[in-house]
């Protein structure tokens, strides 16, 4: 019998693991990937996640090699319409740390690996969950392995293992992104460029490298991806500097989906299993690692009092309004990263002018997220 089964591998798994091991629970991990890091996107890590990992000894991993975003601009036609100030915030980390997402699950795995959690079983894909009356039967392969609990955070390929309605809405809107070579002047800063022709962000990341993400018109002209994104990096930042180390590229779309629950009997779902929200916004893997930084004590308890694990309702509820308050977020990004009029920008500019701005940059830093307070 085992106490705590996890499906998945990447970091919100592997945090979750962390967490366990520190609070004296084992587990056990499987993984369908024959490695971490594929088909990886974030590059941003919050405020709010950021204090959660301290107690582990993650966030002062992660911030070894992190750029520190202190700053992000809005820009419209060469003429920037206002800032977005994290550094006046009082947290105790008032900045985005942007890396690479292989650069955060290694140093996930490192913590995980600190507290001595079980290594994680790479090609080794759950098939089937079975509950049981006081524990789950877990179909890895050709074996079965019996679990008191199963916490399903396999990303929204795992959904497949839950019998659980799911409500989702996807947007039309496509993205080309890249990581290269940063020619630029921003340094630190985040730069969104709020064009006529859909947005441009741009974010720092360690080794003098940046990703732009652009919003793109359906292909149909023949050009390759990392044709298009050159030229929409030289169109709207108006620097052809900037756009010479684009070299290659990744399309995406974008969703909002998530399920009635995150909880049914002893099998549990976190991170992008239990909600998907727009990456336009940021704040996904964000939610996941709060939601095992959380989530573990509970566990934890429940494993040594010899009980199933009760006392989640409230814990539900608030992961749940996280996550409908960052797909709300994600989805207001998608909106304004359309083809724009100056319309779109000029309101932009005001709320940058105001104090709204400061309220911005609180829900950015996911000051509106329920554990926000237990992590001030």
């Amino acid at each position: 019998m085992i106490d705590i089964a996890i499906v998945g591998g990447g970091p919100v798994a592997t945090l979750l693991a962390a967490e366990l091991a520190r609070h004296g629970t084992e587990t056990v991990r499987w993984e369908t990937r024959s490695e971490s890091g594929a088909g990886a996107r974030a590059v941003g890590i919050h405020a709010t996640a950021l204090a959660a990992m301290e107690a582990s000894g993650a966030t002062d991993r992660l911030l070894t090699d992190a750029v520190r975003v202190r700053i992000g601009e809005a820009r419209r036609a060469g003429r920037s319409l206002g800032e977005l100030h994290f550094d006046r915030l009082h947290r105790r980390h008032p900045f985005v740390a942007t890396l690479p997402q292989s650069a955060t699950e290694a140093a996930l795995a490192a913590t995980a690996v600190h507290w001595g959690a079980t290594p994680v079983q790479y090609d080794a894909g759950v098939t089937a969950l079975v509950p049981r009356a006081d524990a789950v039967d877990v179909h890895v392969g050709d074996d079965v392995v019996t679990a008191r609990v199963v916490v399903v955070a396999g990303g929204l390929r795992a959904r497949a293992l839950l019998d659980q309605p799911v409500r989702s809405r996807r947007y039309p809107d496509r993205y080309l992104m890249t990581d290269c070579a940063d020619l630029g002047h921003d340094g630190e800063r985040a730069v969104v460029y709020l064009d006529r022709a859909g947005v441009l962000e741009s974010f720092p990341l360690p080794g003098g490298r940046r990703r732009f993400v652009a919003w793109m018109p359906p292909r149909g002209d023949g050009r390759t991806d990392a044709e298009r994104l050159r030229e929409a990096v030289a169109e709207r930042t108006g620097s052809t500097t900037a756009a010479l180390s684009v070299e290659s590229a990744s399309a995406f779309g974008v969703a909002r989906s998530r399920l009635g629950s995150m909880r049914r009997g002893r099998v549990l779902a976190i991170g992008d299993t239990a909600h998907e929200v727009s990456p336009i916004g940021g704040q996904g893997m964000n939610l996941g690692l709060i939601d095992a930084v959380t989530l573990a004590p509970l566990l934890a308890q429940a494993v040594r009092d010899g009980s199933g694990p009760a006392g989640l309702p409230r814990w539900e509820r608030d992961r749940l309004r996280a996550a409908d308050r960052a797909a709300r977020i994600g989805a207001i990004n998608t909106v304004l990263g359309r083809p724009s009029r100056a319309g779109g920008a000029v309101a932009v500019a005001i709320a940058l002018a105001t104090p709204a701005e400061r309220l911005l940059a609180h829900a950015y830093a996911m000051g509106f997220d329920p554990a926000a307070r237990q992590f001030s």
